[in-house]
């Protein structure tokens, strides 16, 4: 799916010009390798903030992990049923640089305009780390969302007496068992008072070994899962980065929990 407007590459060009600004692309290829590996193979090192060790896996992360986010939720939630309808105020935990909750607010916006109305939810990003949280804030700017950034932990996280929407993309695999446990019943608890909860992880099934059990909880709770596998033209540093280190995108794949 290719975003509705003209934001998505003005993102993506003050993203490159940002972070190669004082890096060169051969550090961030290799920072991306990097990364990769601890993204995918040793995901129990998240939590102590190894994806986020020095400039060139921050960069590595904004650059190539936040566009390949963006474009796969902004897909999911142009495919879900009333998704983009009636948001208001969206909770973006753990929100990372912001790309996922921005797709989802974006494609909020865009459902608006097509029915010439203006507006869209409000973001609330949710994170532990300051860095994030500073591109998080950006990244919010870039797409024109109203947004504020908090930091703390997502397994402290309560949901707000009023209404809301809430996104946890790329994010629970940081928890503990016994605090996804815990997250999951508010959040279970959340939807059956009217909320929208949306979870995004990686197709395979060795990174979140908890998926199943979250799956049958919310389908009996009369939620869904979904497998997703997007094929679209990727930004051009981007595919640049994803050739340079190895790595082969021309699907962007993920698995999905609605409620």
């Amino acid at each position: 799916m290719t975003p509705p407007d003209d934001r998505f590459p003005r993102w993506i060009a003050a993203l490159e010009a940002k972070h190669l600004a004082e890096l060169t692309f051969s550090e961030v290829s290799r920072a991306l390798r990097a990364l990769s590996s601890t993204y995918v193979e040793r995901r129990q090192k998240l939590a102590s903030g190894a994806a986020l060790s020095g400039a060139g896996k921050r960069a590595a992360f904004a650059l190539f992990y936040g566009p390949l986010h963006h474009l796969l939720v902004a897909h999911i939630v142009a495919s879900l049923p009333e998704a983009t309808l009636n948001v208001d105020a969206l909770w973006d935990l753990g929100c990372g640089t912001g790309a996922s909750g921005a797709a989802w607010a974006a494609a909020c916006r865009a459902r608006l305009a097509e029915g010439k109305r203006e507006g869209g939810p409000r973001v609330i990003g949710l994170d532990r780390h300051p860095w994030v949280l500073s591109e998080a804030a950006a990244t919010y700017r870039a797409f024109g969302i109203p947004a504020t950034v908090r930091q703390g932990d997502i397994a402290a996280f309560k949901p707000p007496a009023g209404p809301a929407s809430i996104l946890a993309a790329f994010t629970l695999n940081e928890l503990a068992d016994v605090e996804r446990d815990a997250l999951l019943a508010r959040l279970v608890e959340r939807a059956g008072r009217g909320d929208r909860v949306l979870i995004v992880e990686p197709l395979a099934g060795f990174v979140a070994r908890w998926w199943n059990r979250w799956r049958d909880t919310f389908e009996a709770a009369g939620g869904r899962a979904d497998e997703w596998r997007l094929r679209t033209e990727l930004p051009a540093i981007v595919a640049k980065l994803d050739r340079a280190a190895g790595l082969n995108h021309r699907e962007i794949t993920g698995r999905s929990l609605w409620l």
